[in-house]
């Protein structure tokens, strides 16, 4: 595979499944959001670590994105994962209510927008059911932050693994390989912050 600018690839293995109906836009989006930054299937599978048929085949809805494909597509365009999804406002509003967030599934996992669209910090409340996702490793650029709220959560960072339960928080580098998966079958909630920005001590040479 193939990774983009920088050597850093979002994921490292492809993913695929069916567009669930939670999803319906998120393929023609996909292409609207390429074709205005002009950038050719090619160019844009390039920078995302793809095939340019694997990336043909998200945005024909023929492969189901995961969370964090979306959100490496979303750095590649320019965008938020809130625009991809058809999220965004015009007037951003600071106050989130709880009766007008709609969840959404990719991938097996569950999430609800937890932030504003349109900001450089993504914030999310996931739903981890039991064997989703597990052995999916993620490499890509910003910090990550999460909290659990109920549930167990395993969360593996390089060779690390951790086990976090309720009240339980990370808060690490996304260019560490990291996988995260239910540790039970009942499944974890949490809530997800994720930017693709990067505390400068965290690399104090590069």
């Amino acid at each position: 595979m193939q990774s983009p600018p920088g050597g850093h690839p979002p994921d490292l293995r492809p993913l695929g499944g069916e567009i669930p109906d939670e999803l319906p836009d998120v393929a023609p989006r996909l292409r609207e959001l390429r074709r205005r930054r002009a950038l050719t299937l090619e160019a844009a599978a390039r920078r995302a670590g793809l095939s340019p048929a694997h990336l043909s085949r998200l945005e024909t809805g023929r492969r189901q994105p995961s969370l964090p494909m979306l959100l490496s597509l979303a750095r590649i365009y320019g965008t938020t994962i809130a625009e991809v999804l058809g999220e965004a406002s015009p007037t951003p509003d600071p106050v989130i209510r709880a009766s007008g967030r709609e969840p959404a599934a990719a991938d097996g996992w569950t999430y609800q927008q937890a932030g504003a669209p349109g900001r450089a910090m993504q914030a999310l409340r996931l739903s981890v059911p039991y064997g989703a996702q597990g052995d999916l490793v993620r490499v890509h650029p910003g910090e990550e932050w999460m909290y659990v709220l109920d549930g167990r959560l395993r969360l593996t960072l390089g060779e690390s693994v951790h086990e976090l339960g309720p009240g339980d928080s990370a808060h690490f580098d996304s260019l560490t390989p990291h996988r995260m998966a239910a540790a039970g079958r009942d499944g974890a909630e949490l809530l997800f912050v994720h930017t693709l920005l990067q505390s400068p001590d965290l690399h104090p040479h590069a």
